[in-house]
């Protein structure tokens, strides 16, 4: 099997060839953030001259997201939104969008726009050589407390299942969407980043990393510090590695 992990810096031209990929966003209450977020997407599409899709997938918002969301897609054919009636969660968003992608690749980021959708072209390359580009926050902007936090996470989990990962639960990474025909995802909160790369691995999937850049954002609110997600995330975990160890 071919090295599964290598850290990789360097950057890359884009593709010569159109590239056909779907790119996603999780969206809870970012009514602040999705419409930028969409047309950021957009515009770097277009300029690859890109055989592709963007979704939005509204977690059941309390707020106006759902309704832009919708408005964004009446106007624009190749945008298109999945709708869950209630907020069943990070990882539940995830699968819906994974599930919802039809082309080659997808990609997906968060709808807060606290990454910049111009250092998504870069990874293309990489796709040629792996199946999977992960990537890491750099100069995370978040607090003290949030990032001691995800780095004990990310130790943790990487322990548990032999992986060697810089930034588990970076909402920055691109894969081959073949992959998802391969694997079921079951986690339905934070855990699913954990569970993607741990079931990809079991089957010879292979995984390299990149830099990308990290900002502060400008509206709307985290979630994932909340003590009910991280709860839920720790009871996801030992339940994935007892069906990991057991094969399942």
């Amino acid at each position: 099997m071919a090295e599964n992990q290598i850290p990789a810096d360097k950057t890359g031209s884009t593709q010569q060839n159109p590239v056909s990929i779907s790119v996603f966003f999780p969206c809870y209450n970012e009514q602040d953030n999705v419409a930028l977020t969409t047309e950021q997407a957009v515009s770097v599409l277009e300029k690859l001259n890109a055989d592709y899709e963007v979704i939005i997938v509204n977690d059941g918002s309390a707020d106006a997201t759902g309704k832009i969301a919708d408005n964004i897609a009446r106007s624009n054919s190749r945008v298109k939104v999945v709708h869950h009636p209630t907020n069943y969660g990070y990882g539940a968003a995830l699968r819906s969008g994974f599930k919802a992608a039809t082309k080659e690749l997808v990609f997906y980021t968060d709808g807060d726009g606290q990454f910049n959708m111009n250092e998504m072209p870069p990874l293309l390359p990489l796709i040629k050589e792996y199946d999977i580009v992960s990537c890491y926050r750099l100069n995370r902007q978040d607090n003290l407390v949030r990032k001691i936090n995800a780095w004990c996470w990310t130790k943790l989990v990487c322990f548990m299942f032999g992986m060697k990962i810089r930034d588990i639960d970076c909402a920055f990474k691109l894969y081959k969407r073949e992959i998802f025909d391969k694997i079921e995802m079951k986690s339905s909160g934070a855990l699913i980043d954990t569970e993607i790369l741990a079931r990809a691995l079991r089957k010879g999937y292979t995984i390299t990393q990149k830099g990308v850049h990290h900002y502060s954002r400008t509206a709307g609110s985290q979630t994932g510090a909340k003590f009910t997600v991280i709860l839920r995330a720790f009871k996801e975990l030992f339940k994935l590695y007892r069906q990991i160890r057991s094969g399942n």
